[in-house]
């Protein structure tokens, strides 16, 4: 009974953590300063944009179909 009861508690207080809000900044805080080099603040949609490296594309093609594996040198038995 007092496992039904703890988790009748936790559970609404878990799914709190979930709510969303609008981003800002509380008073007295202030955007980060400007990056070396840079004379202006990033503003904070600026801030928010992911880095084109934390994206990359793939370099490589896909493959479409099914193919035979190419034989490799180093897929060896498992020694004795």
């Amino acid at each position: 009974m007092r496992k039904i009861v703890v988790s009748l508690v936790l559970i609404p207080l878990l799914a709190a953590c979930g709510t969303k809000s609008s981003l800002g900044l509380r008073p007295g805080q202030e955007l980060p300063p400007a990056p070396y080099g840079r004379e202006a603040r990033l503003t904070a949609n600026e801030l928010l944009e992911t880095p084109t490296l934390a994206i990359p594309e793939r370099s490589v093609e896909l493959r479409t179909r099914s193919e035979e594996r190419e034989d490799d040198p180093y897929d060896l038995p498992p020694p004795e």
